[in-house]
């Protein structure tokens, strides 16, 4: 068995992750996989250009980010487009209202963070002019800050987050993808180092990853994926069942075969352009995309299902 630790936010999106160690299907393919699980995307692309992760599985953007800062970073394949709601105080009717006010992110330069300032300009807001950030951590830590911090008027949250905010009478002005438009969100990316010294254990972890896509979107696990997101999460079963019925929507939810969007992909450095200002590494963020390594697992994962129905 090869050891790999793989980095995720401990949300809802882990679920393939959790559910591929729960099944054995990484071990399947060789691996023997620790999950880390993080509490910010700073800390996060920290670890992973110290060399104590070796693959992440988060939003992309932070790939780029690492690009950016001068980090040789592969991206190895897609998962989803994000299943983020601008969730809001009840008194909030519309994005105009969300002037003068306080929003809680993860990381003021990336990912999400990005996408509601872009939404926000399409609405005449400008960020430090007409409202501010301010950095919370993961999903988990906003839904909490919202709850208590009534100076903060709202967040991007996803699953189970979005959920449980919902429930406990925040609202939502919307999903980020339909707002904005499709977008690369989550996904997988290493240094390349590791990806060149380690190629066949990112195949065998895209593998694993693939197949427990396909699990967890079977009706017939769908009791057991559901009580993983209570176990993991500690969250209530109507919860737990509308977050599964979310991630497994085919259009909104996990990306079949967590194959990358090049359109998405586009959206984002785009909006990371009109963000951050002109960045002389935009060719480099578009050569870290390499999904030769993801073909190879796909036909893994395809001749492993070949084999279970002969």
């Amino acid at each position: 068995m090869l050891s790999l630790t793989v980095s995720t936010f401990p949300n809802a999106k882990a679920l393939p992750l959790w559910a591929a160690l729960e099944q054995g299907i990484f071990a399947r393919y060789g691996l023997a996989v620790r999950l880390h699980e993080t509490g910010s995307s700073a800390e996060q692309r920290q670890a992973l250009a110290d060399g104590e992760l070796h693959i992440v599985q988060a939003a992309l953007d932070n790939a780029l980010e690492l690009v950016r800062t001068g980090e040789d970073v592969i991206i190895l394949m897609g998962g989803e487009a994000g299943m983020n709601d601008f969730i809001v105080r009840p008194g909030i009717g519309s994005f105009a209202e969300l002037a003068g006010q306080v929003l809680a992110v993860d990381s003021p330069h990336t990912a999400y963070a990005l996408l509601a300032r872009k939404l926000l300009a399409t609405h005449g807001l400008l960020l430090d002019r007409d409202y501010a950030f301010r950095a919370v951590g993961n999903g988990s830590a906003r839904l909490r800050a919202l709850k208590h911090d009534e100076s903060l008027a709202g967040a991007i949250l996803n699953p189970p987050f979005s959920a449980e905010a919902q429930l406990f009478g925040l609202r939502s002005l919307g999903r980020l993808d339909e707002l904005v438009a499709p977008y690369q969100a989550g996904g997988a990316f290493a240094l390349r180092r590791w990806v060149d010294a380690q190629g066949e254990a990112a195949v065998g972890y895209m593998a694993g990853y693939i197949e427990a896509l396909g699990w967890l979107t079977d009706p017939v696990n769908e009791a057991a994926a559901i009580e993983i997101l209570c176990r993991r999460l500690g969250i209530s079963q109507p919860i737990a069942r509308a977050t599964h019925e979310q991630l497994c929507d085919p259009v909104a939810g996990f990306t079949p075969r967590a194959k990358l969007s090049r359109a998405g992909f586009e959206t984002m450095l785009e909006i990371r352009k009109q963000a951050m200002g002109g960045n002389d590494r935009e060719a480099l963020m578009r050569s870290a995309v390499d999904e030769s390594l993801y073909d190879r697992a796909l036909a893994r994962c395809v001749a492993a299902d070949a084999r279970a129905e002969g």
